[in-house]
């Protein structure tokens, strides 16, 4: 198990980059199956969940090379694989997303239920009823998912929930079926509507992504195209709250506002900065932050992965803050961890009260997720003393040099997952 530590009283201050986006990357590599071409993506974030995708993808018979500076060059034309190996399934939610292309391409596939960050249910129904919709024999086998279809054809499917999973692997999928998809309450993130300008690049005729309602005319083919990956809207929300909960100031290169406005919103409520320019956004905060009401929901709502983040900053607010969480119902474990470091707060359900304290002090804590680990960083980087995250290998599992990057605006962090990912990029280009 991977430890971070962290000396606490420093104030953030400086500028950092963007990395791009951890969601919206694994959703393109996954969707490059139904390429038959060259596909060279740029601006890939160096986390372990990238690193796996690749590995997925060369164990299904794809090309697949990621370079140092975070470009990834994939060739699926001879694909023959139709199974994901379970290993690598089991190591990342996003590995399920290879499932719809590989049925497309190869008329047949069996795909693994997934295992990732444990934040609650999060089943793959609505993934296999759209699948199921364009004309695929669909079978649930005591949590292997297999398909088969000689040819998928075009549907009207609803969506009871606008899950950004689903909606990219259905509309993914509906790109090499026959006819017109329509993907009806669907979901509405950036990272939807990247995927759709990468697919009609490749030959893709789909329009209506970010909104409720998609359309996709199927082709027979796509072809390899050039893309680059947004910035991670996420890492951008965590590192702005990092500098509000050390009263800093930060300026995010190629943060994009229009990504990021309900993260923006919150925290001009609670009295932070946040300006943006043609170049980024600068975030502050010059003072205590005061308590406010989070409730998370899908896209343009506040997203539920800075749930945990805003929460860290709450725990030291002026006043009660309650936060609903309306996507994943284990969200809230974390609460429990932030308390050894002197937080104030409870949660029933899906709802947590947090009463802000004056101040947290350093302690032994775990992170038992990812976004829960940067909302323990968050945390320890404005408490007294010296924190110590165990079980820090979910954070770089989504967190491109996260520890360095901290560094670089004056923390104090140190981690001995650090030298295992130098050790990564060193067998790299």
């Amino acid at each position: 198990m991977a430890t971070l530590t962290i000396e606490g009283g420093n104030r953030l201050a400086g500028e950092i980059t963007a990395s791009g986006s951890k969601n919206g990357a694994l959703a393109l590599m996954a969707a490059t199956l139904l390429v038959e071409g060259e596909v060279v993506l740029t601006n890939l974030p160096h986390i372990q969940d990238v690193y796996n995708m690749v590995e997925m993808l060369q164990a299904l018979g794809a090309r697949a090379e990621l370079t140092r500076s975070g470009v990834l060059i994939t060739d699926a034309t001879h694909i023959c694989a139709s199974e994901a190996p379970a290993d690598l399934v089991k190591k990342m939610r996003a590995s399920f997303s290879v499932w719809g292309p590989l049925l497309a391409r190869t008329g047949a596939s069996r795909v693994a239920i997934p295992g990732g960050c444990d934040i609650g249910a999060r089943p793959v129904d609505f993934h296999l009823k759209g699948i199921q919709a364009l004309g695929a024999i669909v079978r649930n086998d005591h949590g292997v998912v297999e398909a088969r279809a000689d040819q998928l054809v075009g549907a009207r499917i609803y969506m009871d929930f606008p899950s950004a999973g689903a909606t990219q692997q259905i509309m993914a999928t509906a790109c090499l079926a026959r006819g017109t998809t329509l993907i009806e309450n669907a979901a509405c993130e950036p990272e939807i509507v990247d995927m759709a300008q990468f697919l009609n690049k490749c030959g893709a005729r789909i329009t209506g992504a970010g909104t409720s309602i998609i359309q996709v005319d199927g082709v027979k083919r796509l072809n390899g195209v050039e893309h680059t990956i947004i910035p991670d809207r996420v890492e951008v929300g965590t590192f702005a709250l990092a500098a509000v909960a050390t009263r800093g100031e930060v300026f995010i290169r190629d943060a994009n506002p229009d990504h990021c406005l309900p993260l923006i919103q919150k925290l001009q409520e609670i009295g932070a900065i946040a300006r943006e320019d043609a170049e980024g956004i600068f975030f502050a905060c010059r003072r205590t932050p005061l308590a406010t009401d989070i409730v998370t929901m899908p896209h343009p709502g506040f997203p539920t992965d800075l749930q945990q983040p805003m929460g860290a900053v709450l725990t030291c607010s002026e006043g009660t803050s309650i936060i609903s969480e309306k996507v994943y119902e284990h969200r809230f474990r974390y609460l429990s961890e932030l308390q050894r470091m002197g937080a104030d707060n409870h949660s029933e359900n899906r709802t947590a009260v947090i009463r802000g304290v004056p101040k947290l002090h350093g302690a032994q804590v775990t992170a038992c997720d990812l976004r829960a680990g940067a909302a323990l960083t968050i945390a320890a980087l404005a408490a007294d003393g010296t924190t110590e995250i165990a079980d820090v290998e979910h954070i770089h599992r989504g967190y491109e040099y996260f520890d360095e990057k901290l560094n670089s605006l004056g923390a104090k962090v140190t981690s001995d997952e650090s030298m295992l990912m130098s050790e990564v990029l060193a067998c790299l280009e």
